[in-house]
């Protein structure tokens, strides 16, 4: 997918409000460790905002040259320059999501996250900023048996686990299997070892269809809709920072630039 560089790192002038707002350790404390710091001055201090995600078009994928490009990608390197840091790309077990991120081995969650009620009551999370829907992928030659959840009962499903998609088959009580990631929910129905497979809208867009490598796949039934945001540790002001970015890029127009480039600007929240 072309991508374009967005302009001269979004919003730096946002760093100077951001910086005055971040505290270190109390007076009290001798150590200064990161029970003491906020949760910026602790990426601050080691130079790098660690971002958890999967292999998800358009939001985190790999270009030609391994690089981590995509609506989220592009995003999160220009917060993380705003900061005066680099942001480093980690792939994560999306069930273990929440994990990873008490434990610090990320610093956010940010790739197409739903705003589920489990998400965030274990995280920071900031506003939403993009609308979504889980949406049923079957091959196109069966497509117009599958129009309704009713039709849906006799399907296998695969399914990214921990993800909103296997909340809402769990929900219908359909059979499914999870799987790593959505990429992987894909390639077992291409590959005919699941019947159908339940993703984001916005991932079925880019990734299915004429013209892409699964051209012989297509969605129908819509099973929800939903918004996303990104998620930090609990109490953590790096959420709030975040708000404050999207709302000032949004302002200047470099978010909606960058997702155009993404192909996502009709799922664009105001902020």
């Amino acid at each position: 997918m072309k991508r374009r560089i967005l302009s001269v790192l979004l919003c730096t002038g946002l760093v100077v409000s951001m910086l005055a707002g971040c505290g270190s350790g109390s007076p009290d404390s001798s150590s200064g460790s990161s029970e003491s710091e906020s949760d910026m001055a602790y990426v601050q201090d080691k130079g790098t905002l660690v971002v958890g995600i999967t292999n998800f078009e358009p939001m985190d994928y790999q270009d030609e040259s391994g690089e981590w490009v995509g609506f989220d990608a592009d995003m999160a390197r220009a917060f993380a320059e705003s900061l005066g840091v680099e942001a480093e790309f980690v792939e994560i077990d999306w069930d273990n999501k929440i994990l990873e991120l008490d434990s610090n081995t990320i610093d956010c969650v940010w790739n197409g996250m739903t705003l589920t009620e489990e998400v965030t009551s274990s995280m920071e999370c900031t506003d939403a900023y993009l609308q979504n829907a889980q949406v049923v992928v079957v091959p196109s030659d069966v497509a117009d048996q599958y129009q309704d959840t009713d039709s849906l009962s006799d399907l296998s499903f695969a399914v990214e686990a921990g993800s909103a998609g296997e909340e809402e088959v769990s929900a219908l009580g359909l059979d499914y299997t999870p799987v790593t990631a959505q990429a992987d929910a894909l390639m077992e129905v291409d590959a005919g070892t699941s019947d159908a497979a339940v993703i984001d809208l916005l991932m079925a867009a880019a990734m299915i269809g004429e013209g892409t490598s699964y051209a012989d796949l297509t969605y129908t039934v819509s099973l929800n809709s939903e918004e996303y945001g990104v998620g930090f540790r609990q109490g953590s002001d790096l959420a709030e920072a975040l708000n404050e970015f999207f709302a000032q890029c949004y302002e200047d127009g470099t978010m909606q630039e960058c997702a155009e480039t993404y192909g996502v600007q009709a799922a664009l929240i105001e902020n």
